[in-house]
């Protein structure tokens, strides 16, 4: 059967083998539902606290694993814990800022619209209203700065959302599977680096992951269609980070 004219301008044009679109593609039908089952989670954890604030439900397994990461606290793990640490508190504040400088010079503005809304309303807004609300004492000796509020951990929910944001918007949709591996992993170091440095509860953690990435995927699911039609726009660009056509 013979195409239109019609058909063929309104159909979109094919990509290459070997070429992907810089752009962040739709998110899929099921990213609302995990994240609002993430922050489902959350809401759970944070219902367990303030039921009951001096021994919620699950601070026996907090306080046999705050046992566990008692230490010695030197060697490599205080490096690491260290740089995390570093990482997720304000200095940190230099990876969101360069993301968002990489896409302005990139002129992909839906993209740092989706940035900035997400890492405000996540990192900002939610992690410290909950921290107030729920205002859950920290563990006994933190082995760091910490400010007020051991619900959730922000240095946590904070990994968390950016591995959903960077996912989203700079990893080719074919590399997805092996970035959220990836991602997954260096929360989980977060999380244990929270707890190994004393300054939050291993509950903390968990809260403070699944508000990161709930939040990030609910807002994701309601960027797309800002998100698609950055992605129409963009041109197609070979794997290897040259425009597409391009011969040596």
């Amino acid at each position: 059967m013979t195409r239109t004219p019609a058909a063929e301008l309104a159909a979109p044009a094919p990509i290459p083998p070997g070429h992907h679109r810089l752009s962040a593609p739709p998110a899929r039908s099921g990213t609302l539902k995990l994240g609002v089952f993430f922050l489902l989670v959350t809401a759970a954890f944070a219902a367990a606290v303030l039921t009951r604030p001096a021994r919620p439900v699950f601070q026996s397994v907090d306080d046999t694993w705050s046992r566990w990461m008692g230490g010695p606290h030197s060697g490599p793990c205080a490096a690491v814990a260290s740089v995390l640490n570093w990482v997720g508190g304000p200095p940190g504040a230099v990876i969101p800022v360069g993301l968002l400088v990489v896409l302005a010079v990139c002129g992909r503005w839906r993209s740092l619209l989706f940035l900035l809304t997400t890492y405000g309303v996540g990192n900002m807004a939610v992690v410290h209203i909950l921290k107030f609300w729920v205002d859950r004492p920290r563990p006994a000796h933190p082995l760091v700065r910490v400010d007020h509020g051991s619900f959730p951990s922000g240095h946590t929910a904070g990994t968390a959302l950016l591995v959903v944001v960077v996912g989203v918007l700079f990893v080719p949709t074919a590399r997805r599977r092996g970035w959220w591996a990836f991602g997954i992993a260096v929360t989980v170091a977060m999380m244990w680096s929270r707890t190994w440095l004393q300054a939050h509860w291993l509950s903390d953690t968990v809260a403070g992951a699944t508000t990161g990435a709930g939040t990030a995927l609910v807002l994701w699911w309601l960027f797309t269609p800002l998100l698609s039609r950055e992605t129409d726009a963009s041109p197609v660009r070979a794997t290897d980070g040259r425009p597409a056509g391009h011969e040596d």
